[in-house]
Order: C-alpha cells, then structure tokens, then sequence
C-alpha cells in the first residue's frame, strides 16, 4: 500500500488544494465551522459550487459566517445549524433532521487542552466533544453517507495524538491525575482510529474516512494554552488559517483520494507511521492506525453513547 502524495504541500492554501474542483450539486457538513479552520474550510468547499451547511453551537456567529461566506464566493446554498457535540440530544436531533445524501462530513470541531470537566453523562470533556460527539453525528448521518455512494469523512486531528494512546480502561480519568494535554491527545488519537474503523466497517457503502494534522495555526482552539505565547511551536512552523485548511479541504475534493481510506495526513501528504514520538508535527504513532485498537474504540465508543440514553 502506497503512501498518498500530493502536489501540495505545506504552504498550501486551501483555496489552491480546491482550484478546478467541482462540486455542485453535493452537500457538505463542516462542525464547527463558526471561526478558524473550519470556516476556511467551509468558504473553499463553498467555492466548489458545494451545499455546505455550517454545524456549529453559536448559530448567530455561523449565519454571519454563512452569509459572509456567500458574499465572497456566490454560493446561496450555505447555511447554519445548531449542533453541540458535547449533547448528545443536540448530535441526535441533527441526524434526525437530515434529509437526503450527504457527500462529505468534515468533523472539524474540537477542544484542546481545557481545564478539567465533564459532560452531564460523566464523559472527559475533549473526549466527548472531539471524538464521541463526531462518533454519534457519523453513525447518526450513516444512512444519508451511504445514499450518495462514495462519501468521505474527514477528521481533523492533530500531531497532539502522539501524547498518549487511548487509555482503555480509564478514558474519563476516573482513576488518574487529570492532564489537560493527556486527555487532548486520547482524544486526538480516537480521532485517527475512527477513519481507520469507519473506513474498514463501511466499505460496502464506499464510505471512506481519512484523518489530518492541520498545522499549527492560532485560533480559538488555543484559548486555554496561552495562545501565541505558549512557546510549544516554533515561529516558522505557525500555519495561516488558509493554510491550516488546505489538508481538509484536500482529503474533501481530491480526485486522488478517490476510495482512499483509513489514513493520516499532514501538510497535503500521507504521513509516515512512527514508533517513537517525532519531535515533529507529522508522523502518525502506530498504535493511532493499529485496525484492533480500531475495533475496540468503535465498540467502547457505543457502550458509552448507550449509557447516555
């Protein structure tokens, strides 16, 4: 199995990854789609000619952004809808007022590094926001996945998956000192073996899901790290939101991901699976890509979405 790559690269911009792509006549889900990331990445797939809804928990902020988002590119078909990840009710309510196919789910949202806290089922807060809130919005929108035929799902993760595995038997830190940068790399690790199971347990619907690092690029994600001033990269290595997209936006629209699955990208291209931490921003830790660990997540994941109803 050969690695992906790209023309693309890490200066790409996500308008660029888009240029020459058609997409009218598809439907686009982006989560979190109200500022940073997920907004650039909306705009570009909007600029595809795509039907792009804005997933996101402020709806005031995510129709100024929709409107934005047509006034630049003549794109009427963007909208917002409410969704909060961390609500299970909220996830459930938007699968159910889903109609029709879906072509491609971006699940963009997400939390990083935040104090300490839980869901109203008990769930660590980066956790069941990051990875078991996408989990139900997938499941949930399987049906209308399948109905389009060759469907992707996109799941923005991050280089912070190599700060630890999934800790199977304690993913709420019931037992363990809670460490914001621990619970967010769990997190970012559930992200990567979800495509990777999603990939294999849905192939008879050509659904395919791949997993990305964005690059280190300054949004509200960083609200709780200091921001500019954390240090943790270096200067040369700060993406643009522009740029920050182009890899989401690329796994969305490129012709070379055509029935492509289950993988992790970084800067355009497929990364490399490693052993040891990088010291890098790509690499994909083995244990992150491992089909078992796959397997077991997928089942851990509906236990707990079980017990919330």
């Amino acid at each position: 199995m050969s690695a992906i790559t790209t023309p693309f690269g890490f200066s790409s911009t996500a308008a660029e990854v888009a240029e020459g792509i058609d997409l009218t006549g598809r439907r686009v889900v982006v989560t979190g789609a109200s500022s940073g990331i997920g907004a650039e990445t909306a705009r570009a797939l909007a600029g595809t000619g795509a039907e792009v809804t804005l997933a996101v928990r402020d709806t005031t902020a995510g129709e100024r952004v929709a409107k934005e988002i047509t006034s630049t590119t003549g794109n009427q078909e963007v909208h917002a809808a409410h969704l909060d990840l961390a609500d299970p009710a909220s996830v459930a309510a938007f699968a159910a007022a889903w109609r029709g196919p879906l072509h491609v789910l971006v699940n963009n949202a997400g939390v990083m590094a935040c104090p300490e806290q839980y869901t109203e089922q008990g769930r660590e807060w980066q956790f069941a926001t990051n990875h078991l809130g996408h989990f139900a919005l997938a499941t949930g929108l399987h049906k209308a996945l399948a109905a389009d035929g060759s469907a992707r799902i996109v799941v923005v993760s991050s280089t912070g998956h190599q700060q630890s595995p999934i800790v199977w038997d304690d993913v709420d830190f019931a037992f363990r000192r809670y460490d914001p940068w621990l619970a967010y790399g769990q997190s970012k690790t559930a992200n990567v073996l979800f495509a990777v199971e999603a990939t294999r347990r849905w192939a008879a619907d050509n659904i395919t899901a791949n997993a990305l690092m964005p690059g280190a690029v300054h949004t509200n994600l960083q609200r709780h790290t200091g921001g500019r001033g954390s240090g943790r990269v270096p200067a040369h290595l700060i993406k643009t939101v522009e740029q920050g997209a182009a890899t989401s936006v690329l796994l969305a629209t490129s012709p070379l991901l055509e029935g492509v699955g289950g993988r992790y990208f970084a800067d355009c291209n497929e990364s490399e699976v490693v052993d040891r931490r990088s010291g890098t921003l790509d690499g994909v830790a083995r244990y992150a890509v491992d089909p078992d660990n796959g397997r077991r997540l997928w089942a851990l994941s509906r236990e707990l979405l079980a017990q919330a109803d």
